[in-house]
């Protein structure tokens, strides 16, 4: 089963404190939606919220067209994934998998069967005897997202459940995320801090800031066509480079960059473009030089100094040429470049 998710105006507030500013969003049924923002952007409020943790100050929440903002989580088609797993020690992994259908009185015979049908669907057949101590922290997770998808909730919320993980099988886990909830369908609303762990598994991606919604979109259009510079600034890194808008382009210390744009002639603009794109297959415009550089594996990354401008970051190949001093024309690739209105003087 899945639902959509339709928020309304929803507001929360602790004492003086406003963690949500009259949030409103809307989401489609088996969408898989990422809430992504710092630490005290609301996200966690909201999805809180949604599940029925916590009470909006004002506000309305729809699940699946019906109103469920004076309903108790229990009462909710959703289920929670916690970054504490918060398995019963006690209890067998297919006993922990079932919990949430045996209190809602299900036989045993059949919640056993159905906590053997999520397992295999996580990759975990035949783990049914284990006890928690006895998996891996990825195993242990898998199994947290099996308990939750044997109750068949509409909804599905996970509340950063990938941040305990170490690198490689958090990104492991993401893959696996996304294949199961392709699989089965079932709505999405996923909570991170994490911009790639975001772009890796998101449907649409939901940037907030200070209990607003800043952008959203999917991944690919939140990181080459930001609505605002927080989200320009918070999806990764990125270079601006300031100017002025002319007709056909935009007049910057480095020299006039042909762009599209619908600012006033004459009127401040940002010129944005990420590390990966500043040295692309764009016509060259003013030269810098590499102050110093770090080589990350897949590529060097690498500062750059000119005249006027702010320090500049690019990504540059291995085997390019990155000893400090050496001279780079800039060369953005056009259709990776964006604008955003500068500030006023």
């Amino acid at each position: 089963m899945t639902a959509s998710v339709q928020v309304d105006a929803l507001t929360r507030r602790f004492g003086r404190v406003t963690a949500l500013d009259a949030v409103s969003l809307e989401l489609e049924a088996g969408e898989f939606a990422v809430l992504l923002g710092p630490s005290g952007c609301g996200k966690t409020t909201l999805l809180n919220i949604i599940g029925g943790f916590l009470d909006a100050s004002s506000g309305s929440v729809h699940i699946g067209g019906r109103d469920v903002t004076g309903l108790t989580a229990s009462q909710r088609p959703t289920t929670t994934v916690f970054q504490d797993y918060a398995l019963f020690p006690h209890m067998t992994i297919a006993q922990n998998v079932a919990f949430g259908l045996r209190m809602r009185g299900e036989a045993r015979g059949p919640r056993l069967a159905r906590a053997s049908e999520m397992l295999d669907l996580v990759g975990l057949p035949g783990m049914e005897r284990r006890r928690p101590h006895e998996l891996s922290g990825g195993q242990r997770q898998r199994v947290a997202l099996a308990r939750a998808l044997a109750v068949r909730p509409e909804v599905l919320l996970l509340d950063e459940p990938l941040g305990a993980l170490d690198l490689k099988l958090r990104r492991a886990m993401q893959d696996e995320l996304k294949t199961i909830q392709r699989e089965v369908g079932t709505t999405f609303i996923h909570v991170t801090h994490d911009q790639e762990e975001a772009m890796a598994i998101a449907d649409r991606i939901v940037v907030m800031n200070a209990g607003r919604i800043e952008d959203q979109g999917p991944p690919e259009r939140i990181y080459l066509r930001p609505a605002t510079p927080f989200a320009a600034a918070f999806m990764g890194e990125i270079n601006t480079i300031p100017g002025t808008a002319a007709d056909g382009g935009i007049v910057t210390p480095l020299g006039v960059v042909t762009v599209a744009h619908e600012l006033t002639t004459g009127q401040n603009a940002v010129l944005c473009v990420r590390p990966e794109h500043l040295l692309g297959r764009g016509p060259a415009l003013g030269e810098v030089t590499i102050r110093d550089g770090a080589f990350f594996g897949t590529h060097t990354r690498v500062h750059l100094q000119a005249e006027g401008l702010p320090t500049l970051v690019a990504h540059l190949p291995i085997g390019a040429e990155t000893s400090p001093g050496t001279t780079l024309a800039v060369t953005p690739d056009p259709d990776a470049l964006f604008i955003l209105p500068g500030e006023s003087q």
